[in-house]
């Protein structure tokens, strides 16, 4: 089981569209997709050196009434944004952000999309990792994730972390690490003070949950966020027997429920 150690923030940025998927691209630069119907946004961030705030590279902003922003991930010059409930995804520039092309998927849903360089790896809401083929955006593999025989619904945002797959359990204060052979549950990092520490600060909302991952594999860095969070945290996780299974069953397992309205 893993837990957090010694966060450090960025400093607030203004917040005007929920995080949907985060990516680390490399060279301090993060991707972050964004959702709200009417309005999808793509921002290519830069992390400073020695500023404290996050600024804005470039943007690309559309408005459609159809769309919901999700999931994002990177292969090769391509960036993939997966929309929440039209079976369909939008393929951009890495550099530009200028829109290239349009795909169609297999997923009940659209909700976290990483990558391992090889294949994709998509969730839809549900207790299933999809691996899909970046080529045709087929499903070619299923796993069901469980853990102690207790299936793990709510698999939301996705990044590959070192041989592993890390999913956002939504509406939890929850990741999860995968293993992408067989689906094992391989532990798990649990971080509510941060969502703690900002809600009393009143700096967001209880509806504003922990929704975003992002990994350098160059520096062994991990980021995560919040939905409308003001900050940005690198975090770094060790072994821990602070939670008993009980604990973990609290506070990440949920029920499965209608999902029509969650996002």
């Amino acid at each position: 089981m893993s837990s957090i150690s010694k966060p450090w923030s960025l400093p607030p940025k203004q917040r005007l569209h929920p995080y949907e998927g985060l990516l680390y691209e490399g060279n301090n630069t993060l991707y972050e997709s964004t959702g709200l119907y009417g309005e999808i946004e793509l921002l290519n961030w830069s992390i400073p050196f020695r500023r404290e705030e996050l600024y804005v590279w470039s943007r690309h902003f559309w408005m459609s009434s159809s769309y919901f922003g999700e999931g994002l991930t990177l292969v090769g010059e391509r960036l993939y944004q997966l929309t929440y409930d039209q079976n369909t995804g939008f393929i951009y520039d890495r550099t530009t952000l200028s829109k290239l092309g349009i795909f169609n998927h297999q997923m009940k849903d659209g909700w976290g999309l990483t990558t391992d360089g090889k294949i994709m790896f998509g969730s839809d809401g549900s207790s299933t990792l999809y691996h899909i083929d970046p080529h045709t955006m087929k499903v070619i593999k299923r796993q069901n994730v469980r853990y102690k025989d207790l299936d793990v619904h709510y698999l939301n945002v996705l990044e590959y972390v070192h041989g592993e797959v890390w999913a956002n359990v939504f509406r939890t204060d929850c990741i999860i690490r995968i293993s992408p052979e067989d689906g094992t549950v391989l532990g798990w990092i649990l971080l509510p003070m941060l969502r703690e520490r900002l809600e009393a600060a009143g700096e967001i909302e209880f509806e504003d949950v922990l929704n975003g991952i992002a990994w350098d594999n160059d520096e062994k860095r991990i980021f995560v966020t919040g939905k409308l969070w003001p900050k940005l945290y690198e975090i770094k996780v060790h072994s821990s027997n602070d939670h008993s299974q009980v604990d973990i069953e609290r506070m990440c397992i949920q029920m499965p429920a209608s999902l029509e309205g969650m996002k």
